[in-house]
């Protein structure tokens, strides 16, 4: 499933809107660094189009998963402040929707309403991303493909969050045709 859902899921109409307006889209040609591992960034990343590339210095450089459109990028960093800790770069064009850091920031503390939103989506898609890496971790021995996100099996959700996932795809539908328009 798509990071993004489990963002979109929990914000409302206004959060989104927001977002839209806040943030801008950029263009990523192909073999551009979006992240830097080590570097600080100053935006929250939704990636709309294309993939892109996750990499880190402990693997040498070598290929740790593939970011689809509507994977987040740069929560983790966002959340706990701290330098990247891999190298994300665009495996072919892509399209992102940049928010920069001290809007959403301003945001957060002034609104606490988007706060509990916002945050409460980012811990389920990092709680989602942990198990993830945990069943890598458990199926170690049989064949990875690099081609998977860090997706949480709709089947393992509650209904309650399965119906969030519902509103969530239309929102994204509409969020992707509304930036596509502009």
């Amino acid at each position: 499933m798509k990071t993004v859902l489990f963002l979109l899921g929990e914000l409302d109409d206004d959060d989104i809107d927001w977002m839209l307006a806040t943030g801008t889209r950029e263009k990523i040609p192909a073999g551009t660094v979006l992240i830097k591992e080590g570097i600080p960034i100053d935006s929250l990343f939704i990636l709309l189009e294309g993939i892109l590339s996750v990499t880190t210095a402990v693997t040498q450089g070598c290929e740790i998963a593939n970011l689809l459109s509507g994977d987040i990028v740069g929560e983790m960093s966002f959340i706990d402040t701290r330098p990247p800790s891999a190298t994300v770069s665009a495996k072919e064009a892509a399209l992102v929707l940049c928010i920069p850091r001290e809007k959403l920031a301003e945001r957060l503390k002034l609104d606490i309403g988007f706060a509990a939103r916002f945050y409460h989506a980012l811990a389920i898609c990092l709680s989602s991303r942990m198990r993830f890496t945990v069943n890598q971790l458990k199926n170690r021995d049989q064949p990875q493909s690099s081609n998977l996100s860090h997706d949480l099996p709709v089947g393992e959700l509650t209904k309650d969050a399965l119906e969030n996932v519902e509103l969530a795809k239309t929102r994204l539908d509409w969020l992707l045709r509304r930036l596509k328009d502009s």
